[in-house]
């Protein structure tokens, strides 16, 4: 199969292109490279340097004997987008309708969306599952959100079966080594750990640590990127099989707090990594857990990598050989 992987060199789709390509698909990688890397492309899979608003680049690379579409290229920073949602709105829902319109015209028919956990909002019950009411609580969940009402209007009116697959925190890298490429400007707390770790920043805000939990300090689901990309792939399988729409949640379905993954870390870097309590930060829950079992059963799929351990292991092989490492 060939597949066109939107945001193929971005952190997350670098993992989904190794996974892809290990299955034997044809890879062609679309990146603007505003916040993905040259050095997360793989030798073999072709390579186009365009843009999601650019149609006739996008409808080009759709006409070349494309069979599914994998699409990882949204903004994603829930706080950026509440003071900049102009850019979300252009990158996310016109990006997105561009996409579909070029599959339209080239007659391509599976589209695997790379979804968030935004869409839930602040937690009604845990763990959140499928059926959980969706109100965004930030611009970036309310467009990916609607990006999966459009789906269903293009499932309907064009054929288009699409699989929405819910992420809950992505971490870590490949445990082989083969991705390298940071993530540029991270806003996630592991991430920010290693970057302290490795001498980038001075310190970590660990923000609250009066919540009724056991430690106190935030408890979030964090899932291996690696476990992540494995789920795209049987998406698309799936799709390929069923010819029908899913949406699934991409867990761990374990939560780990703020200060274990802080005592991992510091365990497995043998740093110190300064830490600072502060403040809450307004609408952060106590706990937030999903339930994966749609995903288990309709994928075949479970969390493989996700343990706290593994996540900073792989996050650290990559973080501990930086030039700014003290």
């Amino acid at each position: 199969m060939h597949i066109l992987i939107i945001g193929g060199a971005g952190y997350i789709g670098s993992h989904v292109t190794r996974a892809a390509a290990e299955k034997g698909h044809r890879i062609t990688v679309f990146d603007n490279l505003a916040t993905g890397a040259r050095m997360n492309l793989f030798p073999g899979n072709a390579f186009i340097h365009g843009d999601i608003l650019d149609y006739p680049v996008l409808l080009a690379a759709m006409r070349d004997s494309v069979d599914a579409v994998i699409h990882l290229a949204a903004a994603k920073a829930a706080g950026e987008s509440m003071i900049r949602p102009e850019k979300y709105a252009r990158n996310n829902l016109i990006g997105t309708i561009n996409i579909l319109n070029a599959m339209t015209e080239a007659g391509v028919s599976r589209f695997v969306f790379s979804s968030s956990a935004a869409v839930y909002g602040e937690p009604r019950y845990l763990p959140i599952d499928e059926e959980h009411p969706t109100d965004p609580m930030n611009f970036y969940g309310f467009t990916k959100l609607e990006i999966e009402r459009l789906l269903g209007w293009y499932s309907k009116l064009r054929g288009i079966h699409a699989a929405c697959l819910r992420y809950f925190n992505a971490a870590g890298y490949d445990p082989e080594g083969s991705v390298r490429g940071l993530e540029q400007n991270p806003a996630n707390l592991l991430p920010v750990i290693m970057e302290v770790a490795a001498g980038i920043r001075n310190h970590l805000d660990i923000f609250g640590n009066d919540y009724d939990t056991p430690d106190g300090t935030g408890v979030r689901d964090y899932v291996h990127v690696t476990d992540l990309a494995v789920a795209h792939v049987a998406a698309l399988d799936y799709l390929t099989k069923h010819t029908k729409d899913i949406t699934v949640n991409l867990g761990s379905e374990s939560g780990i707090s703020v200060q274990e993954m802080v005592d991992t870390a510091r365990h497995v870097t043998g740093m110190e990594i300064p830490a600072t309590v502060v403040p809450r930060r307004a609408g952060d829950p106590a706990r937030l857990v999903a339930s994966s079992s749609r995903a288990a059963e309709l994928l075949g799929w479970h969390a493989r990598y996700s343990d706290a351990e593994t996540l900073v292991r792989t996050s650290w092989e990559v973080y501990r050989n930086l030039p700014t490492n003290r």
